[in-house]
């Protein structure tokens, strides 16, 4: 209070301080006005003179006679005119105002007006410009006081623009100092203010102030002595409230009282105990639904051999486990799955799906944040998935070699002929024509005995190629045995096989073979229709009867089963 008290006097004496200059400045502003205002009426009545026809003609005359007429009235007015004419006298201290006299383009001379800086000036703007009654108007000439209102002598060495203290006739004067006044450099105008009026008022500032700071020491006091008793209940309070919750008694509660600060953080810290409660609630679930979540993903990664449902399965139960808004999974052949959405903003965690060095894609998760527990949920479970999709991937190459010829690529003879039994049920269920075809490489006994293993593997390869060239996406071609090969064609009659047979066998014949050049390879064709045969090996007898008949008639060539052999 003590160092608040000492820097409010000091700035309330500078403000004490700063008034009285400011004052100053306006009686000096408005005496400045009036005198400019003296100046202006001066400055017009003296350029009319010079302009009257009447004293051009008495300066070019060098008439004094004239002049002193013509000047006769204005007492503030002389004349001056070529070698050495002056008519009328200037007072010693006073401001000049000339104004040159031209008669065509010749100087004749000039006439200066004059303000006299006098005792009556001074009085008359002290008066005009309604200065404080304790203020004294000065008119200095240099440093020297030349006239003032009320009387003072002495010396004002003070700086133009500046306030400063002075001592005149023992008494000590608060001066502030104008410009020099139009039309004399040396004339300036000053106000001063008794020192001790201004020591006045700044001690009653003080004294206000002093009485002001007391009673607020006396105020702050009082409030601080109440205002510390109930800091300490309260504080009590929450001491025993937050030990109780630090101790796990989540069910402990501040009473609360008012509607101050101590009750908005007492309803914080009981509402942190709720919320306490409640988190600790959704985290035991939280962890159980995780629990859960991987023990249920385990089962599906082991029930199911199916790699996309896999990825969607992962995709799901990756969200659910680390509580993302979003999951995306981008398999290595470039296939999405899409859980929520993955373009949302959030942070992003990205796990790579690697077992045994093959990559099976990225999953990415989109969630507010991720905290250390949700990231071991993502770890564990993309550990369970990769192994999972390893098992899948050597599912599906297990299944593809038991149903896929290796050679050629076709469907084996147990794909093929799972195949035959399905279109045969369709075809009698929907009353739809069903079509096979039983073809024979021609001489390729004679082609491996002559040019090797090597080339018949290849010759049987072409052969596969030609085949998916130009069968149908919804026809099967599968190899029988050996150089034998069952073309089963759904919703093809008789002819209409028939006719793919032979473009079949066309480009086979024109199919160069690349490792035996000039060799020529053709194949013989058995075409048999279903007619509603409850044995499929009938209609496979049909068609073998009609290859074994093209065989017979030349090789090359497409047979139909004839009606007997059905």
């Amino acid at each position: 209070m003590a160092a608040t008290y000492w820097g409010l006097s000091t700035v309330a004496g500078a403000g004490e301080s700063r008034q009285v200059t400011l004052r100053q400045e306006a009686g000096l502003r408005a005496a400045l006005a009036l005198y400019s205002e003296q100046a202006d009426r001066a400055q017009a009545q003296v350029e009319r003179v010079a302009r009257s026809r009447p004293l051009q003609r008495a300066l070019e005359r060098r008439d004094r006679g004239a002049l002193r007429r013509i000047l006769s009235g204005k007492p503030s007015f002389y004349v001056v005119g070529a070698r050495g004419l002056r008519v009328g006298a200037a007072p010693r201290l006073a401001a000049r105002l000339p104004v040159d006299v031209v008669a065509g383009a010749r100087r004749l001379g000039e006439v200066v007006a004059t303000i006299p800086l006098s005792t009556t000036l001074v009085e008359r703007l002290r008066r005009d410009a309604v200065l404080d009654s304790g203020d004294v108007l000065v008119l200095l000439e240099g440093a020297q006081i030349a006239a003032s209102s009320p009387s003072l002598h002495g010396h004002v060495p003070v700086a133009v623009g500046r306030s400063a203290t002075v001592r005149l006739a023992g008494t000590q004067y608060r001066a502030f100092v104008a410009p020099a006044l139009p039309g004399t450099p040396t004339a300036r105008l000053a106000v001063l203010t008794r020192k001790a009026s201004v020591d006045a008022a700044d001690a009653r500032a003080r004294d206000r102030l002093l009485v002001g700071l007391l009673a607020c020491l006396a105020l702050v006091g009082v409030v601080a002595y109440l205002q510390g008793r109930s800091i300490v209940r309260n504080l009590r309070r929450f001491a025993t409230a937050a030990r109780g919750i630090a101790r796990g008694s989540l069910g402990e509660r501040v009473p609360v009282r008012g509607r101050d600060e101590f009750a908005a953080l007492g309803d914080a810290l009981n509402d942190m105990a709720t919320q306490l409660e409640a988190r600790l609630a959704e985290l035991e679930a939280e962890r159980a639904r995780a629990r859960e979540a991987l023990a249920r993903f385990g089962e599906a990664l082991a029930a199911t051999h199916d790699a996309k449902q896999l990825l969607r399965v992962v995709a799901a139960a990756a969200v659910e486990a680390t509580s993302a808004r979003a999951g995306r999974i981008t398999s290595a052949d470039g296939a999405v799955v899409v859980t929520g959405d993955a373009d949302a903003d959030g942070e992003r965690l990205v796990l790579p799906l690697i077992a045994s060095g093959e990559r099976f894609g990225t999953l990415e998760l989109v969630g507010d944040s991720f905290g250390k527990e949700e990231r071991m949920n993502a770890a564990s479970l993309v550990a369970h998935a990769v192994v999972a999709l390893e098992n899948a991937r050597l599912h599906g190459m297990v299944e593809r070699q038991a149903l896929v010829d290796g050679l050629t690529g076709l469907a084996n003879r147990r794909a093929a002929s799972d195949a035959l039994h399905a279109e045969a049920a369709r075809a009698q269920r929907l009353e739809t024509p069903l079509s096979v075809v039983l073809a024979d490489l021609d001489g390729f006994k004679d082609v491996n005995d002559v040019h090797g293993h090597a080339v018949g593997d290849e010759v049987l390869r072409v052969f596969a190629d030609v085949l998916r060239e130009t069968l149908r996406e919804s026809d099967v071609a599968g190899r029988w045995g050996g150089e034998e090969f069952l073309l089963l064609l759904p919703g093809a009659d008789e002819e209409g096989a028939s006719q793919l047979a032979d473009r079949v066998r066309i480009a086979l014949a024109h199919r160069a073979i690349a490792s035996a050049p000039g060799l020529r390879v053709t194949a013989s064709f058995g075409v048999a229709e279903y007619a509603g045969q409850s044995n499929t090996e009938q209609l496979v007898d049909a068609a073998d009867s009609a290859l074994y008949r093209a065989k017979r008639a030349g090789r090359d060539r497409v047979e139909r089963a004839v009606p007997a052999a059905l």
